[in-house]
């Protein structure tokens, strides 16, 4: 990697910011953009229901249930969950699309959809930007622990 690859300041030219960064992503979709594949709604709660009574059978016949352990159906729901997660995680992982796939799909080139994904894009950077704005006259007390330290006194 030469030193220009490597130099950050590349990719965040800020003399002429607004619409440049916006502008790369939008360019750099085809390549580097994906679809994934996510479960919405009650799949969400059908899963977590599956895992919540799999480990109520499973935790039952090692010997531990609500009599034995009151509290353990908070443990059960929040594990569920964890279970549910990775199973709809690991599935839209291994179910991404490109681009151009999307653009085949649907028997047309997506310009429509480049044009929205852009506005998007650009609204929320500057969402971002703004609210790290507003943030930043606070930012000073927050950094302190992120200072240099000061240096000790020489020997006396």
């Amino acid at each position: 990697m030469s030193k220009d690859e490597k130099d950050p300041s590349r990719f965040c030219d800020m003399s002429g910011h607004d619409n440049d960064v916006t502008t790369d992503l939008v360019r750099l979709m085809p390549r580097d953009l994906v679809f994934q594949m996510r479960f919405l709604g009650e799949s969400h709660y059908l899963l977590q229901r599956y895992f919540q009574k799999f480990m109520e059978v499973e935790m039952a016949a090692a010997g531990v249930s609500r009599e034995t352990h009151p509290m353990i159906q908070s443990f059960i729901e929040t594990h569920a969950v964890l279970m549910r997660d990775f199973v709809f995680s690991g599935v839209s992982l291994s179910h991404q699309f490109r681009l151009e796939e999307i653009e085949l799909l649907i028997g047309q080139r997506a310009e429509l959809m480049r044009v929205d994904i852009w506005d998007q894009l650009r609204s929320h950077i500057e969402m971002a930007e703004k609210q790290f704005r507003a943030q930043l006259p606070s930012l000073p007390v927050q950094l302190s622990g992120w200072e240099k330290p000061k240096s000790a006194p020489g020997p006396r």
